[in-house]
This record gives C-alpha cells, sequence and structure tokens, in this order.
C-alpha cells in the first residue's frame, strides 16, 4: 500500500535559530515504511520542501521541513515502525528477530535490529539493595575492568574502568544507598 503525503503549512521553522521561513529553497521526495495494514507493507511517499533560513546569521541556510511524528532528519522509517523493530530487536535480536520481522511484513536485516539495540538509552540504576563486583581482563595481564552486577536481580549495573578500590569507592559515593555484597 502506497500513501502520498505533504505537510500542510505554508512555513516552517529553521532547527538552527527556530526561526520561521516561508522561502522554498527546492523540493523533493522522501519514501518511508510504515507499520503493516492488514498484513500489507506500508509505503509514505512525502513530499518535502526545503526552505532557506530567514536569518542570515544562523548557520544553516537551509532546511528540510518535518512533519511531528511521521518524519524524523534522515530516517526512512516511521517512528511507530522504528519502536516496533526495537521491541522485537530487544525481544529475539539478530537473525530469529529479523525472520520475525518478515513474517511481521516489516523485513528488515539483523544489522538493522543490532543498531536499533545499540541506540537504547542504557537504563539507570535505579535502586539496588545488594550489589556485587568482580573483575576481568580486558587484555591479561595489561588492562582491566571492573563489573557492577545487582545481585537480586542478577543484572550488569555498570562496568567501571581499572580494578582499583577508589574508582569502586568514588561510584558507591555517587550512588548512595547500595549494599556491597559478597
Amino acid at each position: 500500500m502506497t500513501f502520498w503525503v505533504r505537510a500542510r503549512a505554508g512555513d516552517a521553522a529553521c532547527p538552527g535559530c527556530r526561526r520561521r521561513s516561508a522561502r522554498v529553497h527546492a523540493r523533493y521526495q522522501r519514501q518511508l515504511a510504515d507499520l503493516p495494514l492488514g498484513g500489507r507493507r506500508v509505503r509514505i511517499i512525502v513530499h518535502v520542501r526545503r526552505f532557506k533560513c530567514a536569518s542570515p546569521r544562523c548557520a544553516q541556510s537551509t532546511f528540510s521541513e518535518q512533519i511531528p511524528g511521521l518524519t524524523t532528519p534522515f530516517a526512512r522509517r516511521t517512528p511507530p515502525l522504528t519502536s516496533a523493530l526495537a521491541e522485537v530487536a530487544l525481544a529475539l535480536a539478530g537473525r530469529p528477530g529479523s525472520r520475525l520481522a518478515g513474517k511481521l511484513a516489516v523485513p528488515c536485516c539483523r544489522d538493522v535490529l543490532i543498531r536499533l539495540i545499540r541506540a537504547q538509552p542504557v537504563p539507570g540504576a535505579g535502586h539496588i539493595d545488594v550489589l556485587g563486583g568482580d573483575d576481568f581482563a580486558i587484555r591479561r595481564g595489561q588492562s582491566y575492568n571492573t563489573i557492577l552486577i545487582d545481585m537480586d536481580s542478577h543484572k550488569p549495573v555498570d562496568v567501571l574502568p581499572g580494578r582499583e578500590s577508589g574508582t569502586l569507592a568514588a561510584w558507591l559515593r555517587e550512588h548512595p544507598g547500595v549494599i556491597a555484597g559478597a
């Protein structure tokens, strides 16, 4: 299924200086993939205008209009499709996730899914009752790091450079309320 879309607004705000401009510099088309509809792949063709910034002091001389909720700079997928693929990636990752995405009518390769996992924000430490730590070698005899683990959930919390006690003490000062486990 193909949808043809264009923005209705007569002007757009410059991302550099936030000043609005109505001077159209050029036009082009973008193709975006979206969530499937009725088990069929969806393609959205967006007619995009490129505006000339109205401020002479702005470092950004031209800019493309963005449609909120539909387009993001340089993206080839809509935000809802990107978040759905990120959920598939977090559940299955690589090849299995790629196979499932193909069955769901949103084919993508395993590298895209891995990239979406890496783009996810790292969750904060939160509340930790018992903290475990161990050092490990990055390169045997030359460089070491310390991994910290939440002993209740058995999930990694942080990786500290080196294996000195001062680094661990500084981390514990930044995270009060953590009880060190054996």
